[in-house]
């Protein structure tokens, strides 16, 4: 245990400070969306922001990671992250000269998801490095710990601070723990280069070359290919659900800021515990079996809930079942990358995989807030007792709750779909390189 833990001491640094900086960059971005909604008091409007942060997902992922590939991944990430936090400390300028609009959040968002793009492919590289190949599991079950954690810690603090501090104290907590993480990680992290230079010419590979070598791994390697696209499909679905779920809570007679703060505190609770049974459950025996399985409770129980449900012990209740169980999944899927992509190809297949994977993400995040706004809401507000009343409610928010329920028959298809499409794919140690 004791030299267990002298391995993994670099990882650990690592994991803990860019955990930390996570919670303060999430409880900006959480402050951020109730801003602009109490402001505007639009789901597309607030939808854009995520929409922003992840277009650049789409148009640069393939070529961030063939640039990971090539560049020292300690400095990657120290450049990024400074870009990130600079754009953090604009927003905080334009607040105190009361200049802040939603067009320089989406310009910023950008920018840090620009940011985020390059480092991101960088950090699992970098990770894959830090860590000895036994202990993936493990240390996949950390990551969905801190991140349960911040799941947590986030929609509180943020809503505290954002409360009874304003905006700018938000601000600041997020810019002290990226001093920590950025200190640390400049200071007293060494990240091994060896392990992805010893190709020859690996170096001299044109840029586009690289890219395309990422897509051509994917290509022979389908197993892999298809868990992307399952990824994909689920993505869209809980982005859609991503951008009702604001214009639901904040909108609902029963609902406000402490309600929604409410819901994803018990999103980061049943997280929490996920990541807890995957840090000391054995493996399964199927691993594809369980990434299908956890998706399909997953899908199959939140939005319903969350769709018929009208008080917040329900959406609570549909919060810890809807979430519990994607950290088993998390975990299983980063065992079968970790251990099936080799390292020198990571950067390049985790790029790709970024524009396959998250692509939907800010199409879901654009459908759902125009359909809350065009459609569903104003539908509802047109029906003066019904069926549809008696299902889904009256009144603003309504709306969102019966898109909802389109999200869970939607999300339960695309498992049943996916899990016929996987049923003959296998996977085990053994076929790892």
């Amino acid at each position: 245990m004791k030299n267990e833990y002298k391995q993994l001491k670099p990882y650990l640094m690592l994991w803990s400070t860019q955990s930390l900086s996570s919670l303060g960059s999430g409880m900006t971005g959480y402050a951020l969306v109730l801003w602009l909604y109490l402001r505007s008091g639009s789901a597309l409007k607030t939808a854009l922001l995520s929409v922003c942060s992840y277009a650049p997902y789409i148009i640069m992922s393939i070529f961030a990671g063939a640039l990971s590939d090539r560049w020292n991944k300690k400095r990657t990430m120290l450049i990024c992250d400074l870009i990130a936090a600079v754009s953090t400390v604009i927003v905080c300028i334009l607040i105190r000269t009361e200049s802040l609009q939603a067009w320089h959040l989406y310009f910023l968002n950008g920018l840090s998801g620009l940011m985020n793009t390059v480092q991101q492919p960088a950090g699992e590289v970098a990770a894959t490095l830090l860590i000895p190949r036994e202990c993936y599991q493990k240390t996949s079950g950390l990551r969905s710990f801190s991140q349960s954690l911040n799941s947590i810690l986030t929609p509180i603090l943020a809503t505290a601070l954002f409360s009874f501090a304003g905006m700018e104290t938000v601000i600041a907590v997020d810019l002290l723990t990226f001093a920590v993480a950025f200190l640390t990680l400049w200071l007293f992290i060494e990240i091994p280069q060896e392990r992805f230079t010893e190709e020859a010419g690996e170096g001299k590979e044109k840029l586009l070359m690289s890219a395309r070598a990422g897509l051509h791994w994917l290509r022979q390697n389908p197993l892999i290919l298809k868990l992307i696209l399952f990824l994909a499909c689920i993505n869209l679905v809980a982005s859609v659900y991503n951008a009702a779920l604001p214009a639901m809570l904040l909108s609902r007679e029963n609902g406000g800021e402490a309600v929604l703060g409410m819901v994803n505190t018990f999103v980061g609770i049943a997280t929490l515990a996920g990541s807890i049974f995957v840090t000391v459950s054995p493996k399964p025996k199927n691993r594809v079996r369980a990434i299908c399985l956890a998706l399909f409770v997953s899908m199959s129980t939140e939005n319903f809930l969350l769709a018929f449900g009208n008080g917040v012990t329900v959406w609570c209740i549909g919060a810890v079942l809807g979430w519990i169980f994607v950290p088993y999944m998390n975990a299983n899927m980063d065992v079968i990358f970790r251990s099936t992509i080799p390292s020198k190809m990571q950067g390049r297949v985790y790029a790709c995989r970024n524009t396959l994977q998250f692509f939907s993400i800010p199409v879901g995040y654009m459908a759902g807030g125009w359909l809350v706004d065009r459609v569903f809401e104003p539908l509802m507000a047109g029906q003066s007792a019904g069926v549809l009343t008696s299902l889904f409610g009256s009144g603003k928010g309504s709306g969102a709750a019966m898109l909802f329920g389109v999200c869970g028959v939607a999300g339960v298809m695309v498992c049943l779909c996916f899990q016929v499409l996987l049923k003959k794919e296998s996977w085990s140690e053994d076929k790892a390189f």
